[in-house]
């Protein structure tokens, strides 16, 4: 699509790929696999001479446009769905190391992440340093002979902190380490980490892509050198394939994606502003406020700030569980990026599996909660917040 249209635009209308009945809505293609004119036709599509559909593990339409739009609204060449962002994780993995190769990772990144670094890929001889999100030293000071790849969140679960994507960017290119930017809590509504010299860009698209909390999915962007040719090899022999139902559900969530960021951001400027003033609540973690360390940064690197907001309340977990508890209309879930609010305790779920002196480094406090902003009405949200705050 063409690259003058604006990001709104691109969500409705790139990748379209539409049928011989012409339907203005992008068709669900439903099958395992596809039918050859004849037997020449069928090996040169096995052999790669011919491009066209095979295999649904590998190529089908409706899984195409939701890749070509994603690329479209990244700014990619090329684009690979995923089963979920934690196949996207394992795809990039598995695509671009090898045994004895190492990683350099934020330490503020998904539990799971850690988890995969440090459970699964650790077994196959690839080992992972973890550093400070913000601290860009460390990440240079990290690097061995046999880096092979810088990982980070941008901003930071759950605390919101913002890396500097160019800074590391330079430092990763001088070293020949891929980087690699998960960009689920900004979208490229917010923030297109290639334009500011990411190599990679991998997605969680279960989340703000969706908008709903609907499907499970994933993606991987970048240059069909990083992403199309070896990652495409990786799924047809493997597998964690994004399925055509969910590739449609996401193309659906791709459409509001602007609108919904934006005001969503919006929304979660003004809780954040006022859970600051709030005398039950010690710290407020949210790149739109001015005391957030990396404020400045956040308004150069992203177009908005964001729907996650983490606040800490005095009195630890007790008090953390007790606000928690009082909700009755934010939905306690670890999930996030759908249009209904979402509250959970991370010191106890979704970074529960990580060592406590790991959650300590990074920052990851027992009084922290966390809101993932919807669409509700912000009245509503401060009301539900405040029965747990101002309880005793």
């Amino acid at each position: 699509m063409a690259k003058a249209y604006e990001i709104a635009t691109k969500g409705v209308r790139a990748g379209q790929l539409r049928t011989e009945f012409q339907e203005h809505s992008e068709a669900l293609f439903l099958t395992s696999s596809f039918v050859f004119k004849n037997a020449k036709q069928a090996a040169a599509r096995f052999a790669g001479e011919d491009e066209g559909m095979v295999y649904t593990r590998y190529t089908n339409p409706t899984v195409s446009m939701f890749q070509e739009r994603l690329a479209a609204l990244e700014g990619a060449e090329s684009c690979v769905g995923t089963s979920s962002g934690m196949a996207a994780i394992l795809t990039t993995a598995m695509a671009h190391l090898r045994s004895g190769d190492h990683v350099v990772c934020s330490n503020a990144v998904f539990g799971a992440t850690i988890q995969l670094f440090n459970n699964v890929l650790s077994r196959f001889g690839v080992e992972t340093t973890y550093v400070s999100p913000t601290r860009t030293d460390e990440w240079r000071a990290a690097i061995r002979k046999n880096t092979r790849l810088f990982f980070l969140e941008t901003p930071s679960n759950p605390l919101t902190e913002i890396s500097d994507i160019a800074a590391l960017s330079e430092i990763a290119k001088k070293a020949k380490v891929l980087l690699a930017v998960d960009n689920v809590f900004c979208t490229p509504a917010l923030q297109r980490p290639l334009e500011l010299g990411a190599d990679l860009v991998i997605h969680s698209a279960t989340k703000y892509l969706d908008g709903q909390g609907r499907v499970i999915a994933g993606a991987v962007c970048g240059s069909k050198k990083l992403v199309g040719d070896p990652m495409t090899l990786f799924l047809r022999n493997a597998g964690p394939t994004m399925s055509p139902f969910n590739a449609w559900v996401v193309l659906k969530g791709l459409e509001t994606l602007s609108l919904r960021m934006q005001a969503q951001s919006a929304a979660a400027l003004e809780l954040a502003q006022w859970l600051e003033g709030h005398p039950k609540v010690s710290r407020v973690h949210y790149p739109g406020l001015e005391s957030h360390p990396q404020h400045q940064l956040a308004k150069r690197q992203q177009r908005a700030s964001g729907a996650v907001v983490s606040f800490e309340v005095k009195g630890g977990r007790d008090a953390a569980w007790r606000v928690i508890d009082s909700t009755r209309l934010l939905s306690v879930t670890a999930n996030l990026g759908d249009v209904k609010t979402t509250i959970i305790h991370p010191a106890s779920t979704t970074h529960g599996r990580i060592s406590a002196e790991a959650r300590a480094a990074a920052g990851i406090s027992e009084g922290l909660i966390r809101v993932a902003v919807g669409l509700e009405a912000l009245e509503d949200l401060q009301e539900d917040l405040s029965r747990g705050l101002e309880a005793e």
